[in-house]
Order: structure tokens, then sequence, then C-alpha cells
């Protein structure tokens, strides 16, 4: 395609959203840290980078064939039409080949930290590679994709421990309800789009205001989750901060978008949710490792 090896980096960049491992990635920390809490005798730098390296191949193998199996829509709407595959900056075939070498990849990251990483694998990837169709088929596709991101925290717990434990869950739960909630937001630009082709969505399931009505009610059950996890972890100072910070941002956002606001939606989207999860994350970790190792 003519690309320079620095052009092409950027495209695949670009392609996969590395930027947007903002989200995931924090709390994908926060299980970690919990890990080295509930088992310091496990931890090592081989096993962080490894937890890493899993979340970096399978959201880009996931994002990936996002856009391969979108393409076509992509191509059809005012707003993606510019992206990577739609404009032919890359080829299908790239990206499904970032797809099938980034699942490899995951699956052996996965087997080299423990066996139990490596039998769920498989099922992370169903989850995470399956939301690329839900759309096709039912408005919960903003759920799907919640629940494969909150696969994080479990998943870093996992690759320390080895085994499951409630705190982690209870990071899953949020991350969940947080995820759903902004994904919902984030559809409302393409409202009308999709209704035209017969693609399913919150909005246009519900229509804007109770989709955006549905978002805040998500939104309140993450914040109550932040709470009740205070609660029952006995968590400290940092973890007040950074919990204030988090529910503060998802105010904010709220706030600021409304549905004669959409042109916002993309700023906001990244703006926000990236520094709720970064600021939750890093305070979080800071108030587990800072408290709780002996």
């Amino acid at each position: 395609m003519g690309n320079s090896p620095l052009q092409s980096i950027r495209l695949f960049s670009k392609l996969v959203t590395l930027s947007h491992s903002i989200f995931a990635l924090p709390f994908a920390c926060i299980g970690f840290c919990l890990g080295i809490k509930h088992a310091p005798a496990t931890f090592s730098v081989y096993k962080l980078l490894l937890m890493v390296s899993c979340m970096i191949t399978a959201r880009s193998a996931a994002m990936a064939f996002n856009r391969y199996i979108d393409r076509k829509w992509d191509g059809l709407n005012p707003r993606t039409k510019t992206r990577e595959l739609p404009s032919g900056k890359l080829s299908a075939g790239s990206a499904l080949g970032i797809t099938i070498g980034c699942s490899i990849l995951f699956i052996a990251c996965a087997c080299a930290i423990n066996t139990t990483c490596f039998y769920l694998a498989p099922v992370a990837l169903a989850i995470i590679l399956g939301y690329s169709y839900t759309k096709r088929f039912t408005a919960l596709c903003h759920i799907i994709l919640g629940l494969g991101l909150s696969l994080a925290p479990i998943g870093a717990y996992l690759s320390l421990t080895g085994i499951f434990h409630w705190t982690p869950l209870l990071f899953s739960a949020l991350v969940l309800f947080w995820v759903s909630g902004f994904d919902i937001l984030y559809a409302l630009q393409d409202e009308a789009f999709d209704r035209s082709f017969h693609l399913h969505s919150i909005p246009v399931l519900l229509g804007s205001h109770k989709a955006i009505t549905l978002s805040r009610i998500l939104h309140v059950c993450a914040a109550l989750l932040v709470f009740v996890i205070y609660q029952l972890a006995d968590f400290n100072l940092f973890y007040i901060l950074g919990s204030i910070c988090f529910v503060a941002l998802l105010i904010w956002q709220h706030r600021i978008i409304s549905i004669h606001a959409r042109e916002r939606i993309n700023a906001v989207f990244a703006l926000t949710n990236g520094f709720a999860s970064l600021l939750y994350g890093i305070l979080t970790c800071i108030d587990i490792l800072f408290n709780y190792l002996p």
C-alpha cells in the first residue's frame, strides 16, 4: 500500500484505537494489585508484563475484528467513513490478520500465566469478538461490550492467584455498569443511521430521551457500587479520593451531554471516561499497596 513502517504503525494504532485502552487497563491494574494483596508471594514483573500483554492483545483483536466486521456500515456512515478500512488506508485482510495474530498472542500469554487463565482465554475471546455481531440482532450490545471490558479486573486477579474472589468481581460489576452506560451515550451519535439500516441499539429501541435515562440509571448503579466496594473491602483515603473523582466525572458527563449537544459526545466520551478510569484506578491501586501490604 506504499506506507512507511512508521505510517503503518500509526494506522494500526488508529485501527485498534490503542488510546482507548485507558478505559479498562486501570481496572486491570486494580485486579492485579488485589492479587498482590491476597497472594504477595506470587508477584513478579514477568506476570505483570504478561497481564498487560493480555490486555493489549485481547483489546487489539477485539477492535480490529470490530472494524473488519463493520467495514460495510462504517463506509456508509458519514461519521465513520474516514476510518482506516472504508477509506482504503488499510485493507480488510490487514484487520483480519491483526485479529488472528493478536488472538494467538493473547492465548499464548494466558497460557504462560497459569492454567486457569489459559482455560478461560477462549471464553474471553468469544465474548469480546462476539460483541461485534450483537448490533445486528440485539439492543443489548452495550451490555455485551460492558461484559467484555468487565473481564479486566477479575482476569488480572486470576493472573496472580489462579482463583476467584468476590472483591475483583465487584470491580468487574462496576465496569459492566459504567461501560454499558457510556456506550449508550456514545450510540446516540448513530441513532438515525442505525435505525435506517435496521441496526440495533438502546437509542434505536427506546429513543434518545429514554436511552439517556437508562444510561443515568446504569451510572447510578456504578456509583453505588463504588460506595459498596468502599464499605465491604475496607479501603481508605486514596480510594475515597479516587471515588470522588470517578463519580464527579460521571455527573459532569451527563450534565454536558444532551439530545441537542451530540456533537460533544466524542470529546466527552474520551475525556471524561478516560480520566475517570485513570484517576480511580491509580488512587485505588495506591490505596491497596500503601494500606494493605505488610
